[in-house]
């Protein structure tokens, strides 16, 4: 009997146009995998990321997302990449609107896809009430700094460094300007330990004037281009330190330093002293449709 065809789709996030923005393998209604076995077909297509998605009969989509390193409990531009190509696949007419809800292990998030004439989906993630998860005061600064690879006075003074979470723990690290933002990047070997004890699991180093972002994976190899889970917690940073305003659109740039430039929308909702939600937008683009021919064998080789 020859082993059974899984299809997906490849999609680019946060990308007008094609091989721009994030890259990501989108797994509609695959048959029963293991952990593993969607971690190393993750690792087999070197995407940035991969979902794999199927639907539930209370209309609830079930949703598993893998990196290249392991299983993330939530991922927004694998969820909004998703959402879209569940949209292509209703054949609704340009411009109509669709609701998904996904049940991820982290949260369960709520996004809305409309498309375009071009083939083209703008999704809409509602990431909910962000959580302040550390306050300035309990980060030591010149430890952050030296972490990136920075001075001190290279950091904003007047904006702190804190730890917000839209489902994932970032440590929301405001930059001088956009020079230092450009020589950023992580020094530390025990990164992952050392952003544990603040509170935090990622980094997300910020200039708030151009409103660029850099953020890589806690080994300091691998730079991502566009990040929608941490877009939600920068969203939430700029309305409590005044630099948002409730319900207004801000564009957030990033990916330009590894040749895939991304633009992410975010938008808050609340007062600086209370957040109410966030919501992280923008556009996917279809790139093509592949077929594994073979899945990976239970357990490791």
């Amino acid at each position: 009997m020859a082993p059974p065809s899984v299809g997906y789709h490849h999609v680019d996030v946060f990308a007008e146009l094609p091989y721009t923005g994030n890259s990501l393998a989108v797994f509609v209604d695959p048959p029963t995998l293991s952990v593993d076995r969607m971690l190393r077909i993750t690792r087999e297509l070197r995407h940035f990321e991969s979902i794999f998605v199927g639907r539930r009969t209370d209309n609830v989509i079930h949703a598993r997302v893998f990196d290249l390193i392991e299983e993330l409990g939530f991922a927004g531009h694998p969820v909004m990449g998703a959402a879209a190509v569940l949209h292509l696949r209703s054949a609704v007419a340009s411009g109509e609107e669709l609701r998904w809800t996904f049940e991820l292990p982290a949260r369960t998030v709520r996004v809305t896809t409309s498309g375009d004439d071009a083939g083209r989906v703008f999704a809409l993630l509602d990431q909910g009430r962000p959580e302040l998860v550390a306050r300035a005061d309990a980060i030591d600064r010149v430890a952050v700094a030296a972490s990136l690879g920075l001075s001190p006075d290279e950091l904003r003074e007047d904006l702190p460094t804190e730890v917000h979470s839209t489902g994932l723990r970032y440590l929301i690290v405001p930059v001088r300007d956009a020079d230092v933002l450009g020589r950023a990047h992580i020094r530390r070997a025990d990164f992952d330990a050392f952003l544990a004890a603040l509170g935090a699991e990622f980094v997300y180093v910020l200039d708030v004037d151009s409103l660029q972002g850099r953020h890589w994976n806690n080994d300091g190899v691998r730079e991502d281009v566009a990040t929608g889970s941490a877009a939600g917690c920068v969203a939430a940073y700029l309305m409590r330190h005044g630099h948002a305003c409730h319900g207004r659109p801000s564009a957030l740039g990033q990916g330009r330093f590894v040749g895939r430039p991304s633009t992410i929308t975010i938008t808050a909702y609340g007062r600086p002293d209370e957040v109410e939600r966030v919501i992280v937008g923008g556009t996917v683009t279809p790139v093509g449709t592949g077929t594994l021919h073979a899945l990976p064998a239970e357990g490791r080789p």
